[in-house]
């Protein structure tokens, strides 16, 4: 009975932190090429190409933390333990995913401003 609670998590939660991630992902770099384009003074190709480059290590840092924070250890059969233990790990994820929108924001603020100071020298 154990196991069969520890798989109802895994295919709740893993879902849940691939949609998010996605998601997530898909809003910041869909918006993130007006600054690329601005700090890259109109070059597209490289606006582009940097702003694929954020994607795919954006990617990469989350849906590995999603999958390092997997593990379930159920103690009893509790379906009440099963549900908080998944509000804790989704809940945790959503706020990992909301300081790594932020970071990758003040990034984008940061080279805009960067390449702003740039142009006036």
């Amino acid at each position: 009975m154990e196991t069969t609670k520890i798989l109802i998590g895994y295919a709740v939660y893993l879902p849940v932190a691939l949609f998010l991630t996605y998601y997530v992902s898909r809003t910041l770099f869909r918006n993130s090429k007006v600054y690329m384009m601005d700090i890259f003074r109109g070059r597209e190709e490289i606006a582009d190409a940097t702003n694929k480059l954020f994607e795919t290590g954006f990617y990469l840092l989350n849906l590995g933390f999603a999958l390092m924070i997997l593990e379930m250890k159920m103690k009893n059969d509790s379906y009440q333990l099963l549900i908080e233990k998944l509000s804790y790990k989704i809940g945790g994820f959503t706020i990992y995913l909301g300081i790594m929108l932020f970071l990758n924001l003040y990034f984008f603020f940061r080279g805009k401003r960067k390449a702003k100071e740039a142009a006036i020298n």
